[in-house]
């Protein structure tokens, strides 16, 4: 990893991002929704905000590869060439966000041959920015974060979203029988909020990696864990908006230690 070549990254990373959050703040609760053909919502502020944050980053890099969740004009898998991809979520949580509901973010990712190097996350409900990157550090906001390491125990709160396979409804009996748990709408919160101690750790079901690409890089910058139990995701070699969804649990090594023995996984 060459600091020379990603530090620049990072800052217009953190730019680019920051350069949306008025139109996102304006457009909040009063955009219009669409649909997708699978079934998912979308608003023209997710679409904007997408071709904006691009529109400032390929001038600047134009040999990287630049994916987003409303590559709407791609619909085969795109294979990763370039050293480094920048993987947007524009809006995450886009159902909260048209309709109000202040649990929402912009999520982008820095990979570098496949594996996520830095994260910028900002989130609209505490109008703050999460950034950070194995072996860069991890900011929210001002703050020098990091993962909880206190023990699992009754009161760890954990961000969970009901599985969408319903084979996997067993784990929701689970984790409500030995945690508490917060269900805020936005998978890319859930783990940026796992990665500066807010909450104890999460269990996910549902994601793709558009989703959770900047917070992974967060994750780990945080001292915590991922562990993916249907399947390995890293490193990156494709970016596929048809993908299968991601199932994965994170916190501290102790609470992933303890989410999968608890799971059997």
């Amino acid at each position: 990893m060459s600091n020379s070549e990603l530090l620049p990254r990072i800052e217009a990373a953190k730019a680019a991002v920051m350069a949306q959050t008025e139109l996102l703040h304006r457009e909040f609760g009063r955009a219009t929704s669409l649909w997708k053909d699978d079934g998912t919502r979308v608003t023209p502020i997710d679409i904007a905000i997408s071709e904006n944050i691009f529109a400032a980053l390929r001038p600047l890099f134009p040999e990287d590869e630049f994916l987003s969740e409303e590559l709407s004009e791609f619909t085969e898998p795109i294979q990763l060439k370039a050293r480094f991809a920048w993987i947007l979520d524009p809006i995450d949580g886009t159902n909260n966000y048209a309709m109000g509901i202040v649990h929402c973010a912009i999520s982008l990712g820095i990979f570098e041959n496949g594996r996520p190097v830095y994260g910028v996350v900002y989130d609209l409900s505490r109008r703050t920015l999460i950034h950070g990157g194995p072996s860069f550090g991890l900011w929210d906001g001002n703050r020098v974060a990091s993962v909880k390491t206190d023990p699992p125990n009754p009161q760890s709160m954990l961000g969970f979203h009901s599985p969408y396979e319903k084979a996997m409804a067993q784990h929701a009996t689970t984790i409500v029988e030995n945690f508490k748990i917060r269900g805020l709408g936005s998978s890319t919160l859930h783990l940026a909020y796992v990665a500066v101690g807010i909450l104890d750790g999460t269990v996910d079901h549902n994601v793709k990696i558009w989703d959770i690409a900047a917070a992974l890089a967060l994750c780990l910058a945080g001292g915590g864990e991922i562990y993916f139990f249907n399947g390995e995701q890293l490193p990156l070699r494709t970016f596929d908006l048809r993908m299968k969804r991601i199932q994965y649990v994170a916190g501290s090594p102790q609470m992933c230690r303890r989410l999968r023995e608890l799971l059997k996984i």
